[in-house]
């Protein structure tokens, strides 16, 4: 059976409608700049936190499994050195991979640059007071059973519970030193847990309390964590 053109009338609106809706673009070439740049080339801090922060990091800086980058305690914290380190090469001891191109990874020296600037125009507060902060790093050497000494008195109450239980060597060996120590001071607001200051509410922490906690948890740690097998003497 053939259709004749008036027959086809009624058709000829929804034919449009449809098409219309399908597609968002015009016909052509496309004109979206971020589509034609090559990956290599893109700066934009909020599509390069997007691609390859996020997913750990949380969509705002928070939120995710992996350390809450919006912490003003944390941007008070690092320097810039130290967070153009750990996204270049990544971070021993945790699942913080390596993005630099120099590591493997797909970033090149500038989009790195880009992505540290970015945080500090997002997330640092120049009006955050850090007084009595302790430094990022340390070189005091922690004493093991004052830090146990602290734990018991100051962490456990929260950590002892399984979903908190960071004393876990399979917990451990997802976590490195330079995390541990970092939580500890800077905190974690998204979750909850208190900062330096806020753990002993009439001592804040010292350099030296966080170094001895950082030990004690060091000194838990296993080389086959999940596994029954005898630990050896050396610790990760």
């Amino acid at each position: 059976m053939k259709l004749t053109a008036r027959a086809m009338l009624p058709f000829i609106p929804l034919t449009l409608l449809m098409g219309s809706l399908g597609c968002n673009r015009k016909v052509g070439p496309p004109n979206d700049q971020d589509e034609l740049t090559r990956p290599e080339n893109v700066a934009s801090f909020d599509r390069l936190y997007k691609q390859n922060c996020s997913a750990c990091h949380g969509e705002s800086g928070s939120g995710g499994p992996a350390l809450d980058l919006a912490n003003p305690n944390y941007q008070a914290l690092v320097d810039d050195a130290s967070l153009k380190r750990w996204i270049t090469s990544g971070m021993p001891g945790t699942q913080m991979p390596a993005f630099g191109e120099s590591a493997g990874g797909f970033l090149t020296p500038q989009q790195v640059d880009a992505l540290v600037a970015g945080m500090r125009v997002r997330w640092n507060h120049k009006d955050h007071t850090t007084a009595d902060m302790p430094p990022y790093s340390s070189s005091s050497l922690g004493n093991v059973k004052h830090g146990q000494d602290i734990f018991k008195v100051s962490c456990w109450s929260c950590h002892q519970q399984r979903q908190q239980k960071i004393t876990d060597a399979s917990y451990l060996a997802l976590v490195g030193d330079q995390s541990l120590r970092t939580i500890v001071i800077a905190g974690r607001p998204d979750l909850g847990h208190p900062d330096w200051k806020q753990v002993r509410h009439d001592q804040p922490s010292t350099d030296q309390d966080v170094s001895d906690v950082i030990a004690y948890l060091h000194s838990l740690r296993s080389d086959t964590p999940g596994q029954p097998y005898p630990e050896t003497s050396i610790k990760r």
